[in-house]
C-alpha cells in the first residue's frame, strides 16, 4: 500500500473515531443530563464544532481540487479517480443526508416536546400542590402549638407533661426556651443531640409579635431532607401568667419531622420545575447544541466517506490504471513486461493475465517479426532472381489482374508493363488477342478440363505488322486461384532453325543443281558451234541471242550454287592471335576510290590487344559489312561510312572486349529486317541473295563475338525515322590479357 494509501485510511479511521467518540458523548450527556452543563461549556463546544467542520470541509474541499487539477492536466487515471471517489462519496453522502435530515428533525421536535405548555402547567400545578400541602402542614402544627400554649399551666413544665404533649402532637422535639432562644427544658430530638438546636431570632422576633410563628427547616440540602432531616418547627408565645410572675417571655417549641414521602415528592416536583425551567432558559442553546453536534457528526461521516472513496477508488483503480496503461501501451506497439497488481483477487488475476498475454503477444510478435524478417529476405530473393531472369514473368491474381511483372517481360514485349499491375493484361495496348489465347490455355489447364498442374504452348506475337515475336509461354496454377506465366523470346531460337532449315537446304540445292549445269552449258555452246555457221540473219541471230542467255542464266545459278555451297559448308574457324587493325587495313584497301571520294574512313584505336580469330573468315565479314554500307549510301551525294576499333573496358578500368563498330549515315534497317536480318534471303536490296548477314553471323558465332544491329538518331527525331545503320562486333576472346588500358586518339588510316 502507497504512503498516499495509508494516510487516506489513517484520516479515515480518525475521522469515524472522531465521530463515534462525539456520538457518544452526546448520549452520555442526554442521559446524565447534569444541570447547566451546556450553558458552561456551550461556547468552546460551538467553536470546535464549527473548527472541526472547517478543517474536515477545506480537507474535503482539498482532495476535490485536486482531482480536478489531475483532470484537468490531464494525468492518466483522473476520470476513473474522480468517478470512484463521486461514487462512494455519495454512497456516504446520500445516507448520512437522510440520517441528518430525519436526526434533525428529530431533535427539534424533541426539544419543542421537551417545553411542551401542558407539561410546564404540570408542573406548576404539582409545585402548587405541594407547596399547599406543606403549608397546611405547617399551619396545623402552628395551631395545635397555640393551642398547647393556651393550655399552658405551670404544672405544664414538668418532663411528664412535655412528654405528653409530644405524644399529643406526634412532635419529633417539645421545649421551652427562653426570650433569646435558649432551651430551658425539652422532651425528645435528634439521636446524637444533647439539646433541641435554638430557633433563630427572626422566629422568636415573629412569635413575639403574632404569638406564634413556624418554619420549614431542612429542605434546602435535597440529601439531607431525603435522609429524614426535613422539619416544621412551630414557636408559640406561652400565657402571660408567667410575666406576671415576673419572669421573662418563654415559648414553646414544637419540631415535627416531615414525612418522607411527603419530602421526596415536594423535592421531585421542585427540582423538575427548576430543571424545567433552566431548560427553558436554555432551550435554543441547546437545540443549536445538538444539531450543531449532528451537523458535525454528518460532516466527519462525508469526511469518512470521501477519504474511504480515495482509499478504496485508489486500490480499486490501481490496478485498472495499470490495465488501461497496459492497453495503452500494446495499443502503441509497446510489448514490454507489464507490471502486476499484488494481491489475491480478481482484479490482481486479470492484471496477472494481462501481463501473461502481453508476454505471448511479445513472443508472437517477435516470431512474426522474425517470420516477415525471413519472408521479406525469401521475397528480396526471388525478386532479385525475377529480376535478373532473362525470361519474363508475370503473375495474375484471382481476378485476371497483374500482379508482378519482372524486367524481364518488360524487356522481351517492349511494353511498359509495370504501369498496369492492378489492371488486366488484355487492357494493354496491341496485348488483347495474346491475352485472349494465354486464359484460354489456362482455363484449358483447369481440374475441370482434365489438364496438368502446367502448360506450355509457342505463341506468335505480332506488335507491328511487319515484325512479329516468337514466344515461348509456360503457365501453372498457384494457390488461391492466382496465375503464374513464365515467357522467353524465341525469335532467334527459331532464326537459328530457320538458318539450320536453309543450311540444309542451300547444302542439297547446291548438291543437286550443279551436277546438271555444266552439261547445259556445254550443251548450249556445242548447239551454237554446230548451228551458228549454218543459220544466216534473224535465226542465227536468234541462235547467238538464245545461247547467251542459256550460258548467263548457267553462270548465275553456278554463282547462286556456290554462295548456297558457302553458306552450307563454312569451314570451321582456325583461331590464331591476330591484329584486327591490321585486317581492317587490309580489307580497307580494296575500296581506295571510296576512302578518296570520302565516302569512307576508319578510326582505329592505338594499341589494340590481340584476338583469337581466322583470318579469312573475318577478311570475309568486314568485306560484307563494308559493302553493305556503301550500297546503303550509294545514293547520298554526302553519304559516309566510318569504321572504327574500340576497346571495352569494365567499371574497374580493366579491358573487357575489342570491338569493331561500323557505321553509316543511310536510310537504317527496317524494322521487318532487324528481327531476322541474319536469316538467309531476308534483304531489302534489289540486287543480291540475302546471305550476307547471315554468313557474317555464323562467323560470329564461331569466334563467339557478339554481334548486333541498330538504327542510329530514332530518338532524336520525332518522327523516329533512322539517320544512319550501325553494326557492332564484340570480340572477347583476346590472346592477351592485359591490365587496365586507357584509350588514345583513333588512328586515322
Amino acid at each position: 500500500m502507497s504512503k498516499g494509501a495509508r494516510l487516506a485510511w489513517l484520516a479515515s479511521l480518525f475521522a469515524i473515531s472522531g465521530a463515534s467518540a462525539v456520538l457518544a458523548f452526546l448520549l452520555s450527556v442526554s442521559t446524565t443530563a447534569q444541570r447547566g452543563f451546556f450553558e458552561r461549556h456551550y461556547d468552546w463546544l460551538f467553536w470546535l464544532n464549527v473548527a472541526v467542520a472547517t478543517l474536515l470541509t477545506v480537507v474535503i474541499v482539498a482532495a476535490g481540487v485536486r482531482l480536478v487539477l489531475r483532470l484537468k492536466h490531464g494525468r492518466f487515471g483522473s476520470r476513473l479517480l474522480l468517478k470512484l471517489a463521486g461514487i462512494f462519496g455519495m454512497v456516504g453522502l446520500v445516507p448520512g443526508l437522510l440520517i441528518y435530515t430525519v436526526s434533525y428533525q428529530f431533535v427539534n421536535r424533541s426539544i419543542e416536546n421537551w417545553f411542551d405548555q401542558r407539561l410546564a402547567s404540570a408542573l406548576d400545578a404539582g409545585l402548587t400542590l405541594g407547596r399547599g400541602t406543606l403549608d397546611n402542614l405547617v399551619n396545623d402544627l402552628g395551631n395545635r402549638t397555640r393551642g398547647a400554649a393556651d393550655r399552658w399551666t405551670e404544672t405544664g413544665t414538668s418532663p411528664l407533661a412535655l412528654e405528653r404533649l409530644r405524644d399529643q402532637l406526634s412532635a419529633r422535639t417539645v421545649a421551652v426556651v427562653g426570650s433569646n432562644g435558649q432551651v430551658l427544658t425539652s422532651v425528645g430530638g435528634e439521636p446524637n443531640a444533647l439539646t433541641p438546636d435554638r430557633p433563630s431570632a427572626s422566629l422568636l422576633r415573629q412569635a413575639r409579635t403574632a404569638g406564634v410563628a413556624t418554619q420549614l427547616e431542612g429542605l434546602e440540602d435535597e440529601n439531607l431532607a431525603l435522609q429524614g432531616q426535613a422539619r416544621i418547627r412551630a414557636l408559640a408565645l406561652l400565657p402571660s401568667l408567667e410575666l406576671q410572675l415576673g419572669s421573662s417571655d418563654r415559648y414553646l417549641m414544637v419540631v415535627q419531622r416531615l414525612p418522607s414521602s411527603v419530602v421526596a415528592n415536594a423535592l421531585a416536583v421542585q427540582t423538575a420545575n427548576v430543571e424545567y425551567q433552566a431548560r427553558a432558559l436554555e432551550r435554543d442553546g441547546l437545540r443549536r447544541m445538538y444539531l450543531g453536534t449532528l451537523t458535525l457528526v454528518l460532516v466527519l461521516a462525508v469526511f469518512a466517506a470521501f477519504l474511504l472513496a480515495v482509499a478504496l477508488g485508489n486500490q480499486l483503480a490501481r490496478p485498472l490504471l495499470l490495465l488501461a496503461d497496459g492497453v495503452r501501451q500494446v495499443a502503441q506497439g509497446d510489448l514490454t513486461a507489464k507490471p502486476v497488481f499484488r494481491s489475491r483477487d480478481e482484479l490482481g488475476g486479470l492484471t496477472r493475465s494481462f501481463a501473461d498475454m502481453t508476454q505471448q503477444l511479445s513472443d508472437a510478435r517477435s516470431l512474426v517479426d522474425r517470420s516477415l524478417t525471413q519472408l521479406e529476405s525469401a521475397r528480396t530473393h526471388l525478386q532479385t532472381i525475377l529480376d535478373n531472369l532473362t525470361a519474363g514473368v508475370i503473375v495474375f491474381d484471382a481476378q485476371r489482374r497483374i500482379e508482378t511483372v519482372n524486367p524481364g517481360a518488360t524487356r522481351i514485349l517492349k511494353l511498359p508493363l509495370s504501369a498496369y499491375v492492378g489492371r488486366r493484361l488484355d487492357e494493354v495496348p496491341e496485348l488483347q488477342d495474346f491475352a485472349r489465347a494465354v486464359w484460354q490455355r489456362f482455363e484449358l489447364q483447369s481440374p475441370e478440363a482434365g489438364e496438368r498442374d502446367h502448360w506450355q504452348e509457342s505463341f506468335e506475337l505480332p506488335l507491328d505488322p511487319s515484325n512479329a515475336l516468337t514466344l515461348l509461354v509456360r503457365g501453372a496454377a498457384l494457390p488461391q486461384d492466382a496465375r503464374l506465366m513464365v515467357f522467353d523470346d524465341i525469335t532467334e531460337v527459331v532464326s537459328a532453325q530457320r538458318s539450320a532449315a536453309w543450311s540444309e537446304v542451300a547444302r542439297r540445292l547446291a548438291h543437286e543443281i550443279k551436277n546438271p549445269l555444266t552439261p547445259i552449258q556445254l550443251s548450249a555452246e556445242r548447239l551454237q558451234h554446230k548451228l551458228e555457221a549454218k543459220l544466216e540473219g534473224a535465226d542465227q541471230s536468234m541462235l547467238v541471242r538464245s545461247v547467251g542467255t542459256i550460258v548467263n542464266q548457267v553462270q548465275a545459278m553456278k554463282q547462286l550454287v556456290n554462295e548456297f555451297r558457302d553458306y552450307a559448308r563454312l569451314p570451321a574457324a582456325k583461331l590464331d592471335p591476330l591484329d584486327l587493325n591490321a585486317l581492317v587495313n587490309e580489307v580497307l584497301a580494296l575500296y581506295i576510290p571510296a576512302q578518296e571520294s570520302g565516302h569512307l574512313r576508319a578510326e582505329l584505336t592505338t594499341e589494340p590487344p590481340a584476338i583469337l580469330g581466322d583470318a579469312t573468315q573475318l577478311r570475309q565479314v568486314i568485306h560484307n559489312l563494308v559493302q553493305n554500307a556503301l550500297d546503303a549510301v550509294t545514293d547520298r551525294p554526302d553519304g559516309h561510312v566510318l569504321v572504327r576499333t574500340q576497346k571495352a573496358l569494365n567499371d574497374a578500368g580493366e579491358l573487357r572486349a575489342l570491338r569493331l563498330v561500323i557505321t553509316d549515315n543511310g536510310p537504317g534497317f527496317a524494322e521487318s529486317v532487324l528481327k531476322r536480318a541474319f536469316e538467309p534471303y531476308v534483304t531489302t536490296k534489289t540486287k543480291g541473295t540475302g546471305l550476307g548477314l547471315a554468313v557474317v553471323k555464323k562467323i560470329a558465332d564461331e569466334h563467339g563475338a557478339r554481334i548486333r544491329l541498330a538504327n542510329l538518331g530514332t530518338e532524336d527525331q520525332p518522327s523516329g525515322t533512322p539517320t544512319g545503320a550501325q553494326v557492332s562486333l564484340s570480340f572477347s576472346k583476346l590472346a592477351t590479357a592485359p591490365g587496365p588500358l586507357q584509350d588514345t586518339k583513333p588512328q586515322p588510316v
